[in-house]
């Protein structure tokens, strides 16, 4: 038997988001705990009050440097 942890969460009507894919032809047992926490909805982003409204985006800003030049971990 192979035990797998995965926690889930629910939508505001107690539905399931984002269901695990579930291996083919097998038998799956769950037990549901609920945990303690609640999760609050993810809040807008905004912009920093000093640039709100001031800054333009006028091209590219993710092709601009090429990819090779990014400090990215290897």
């Amino acid at each position: 038997m192979l035990a797998e942890k995965i926690i889930l969460e629910t939508d505001s009507k107690g539905r399931l988001v984002g269901v695990p894919q579930l291996p083919e032809n097998r038998r799956i047992e769950a037990i549901f705990l609920i945990l303690d926490e609640k999760i609050s909805p993810q809040k807008k982003r905004r912009p920093a009050s000093e640039l709100a409204g001031r800054v333009t985006i006028t091209g590219d800003i993710v092709d601009s440097v090429p990819f090779s030049s990014w400090d990215f971990p290897k």
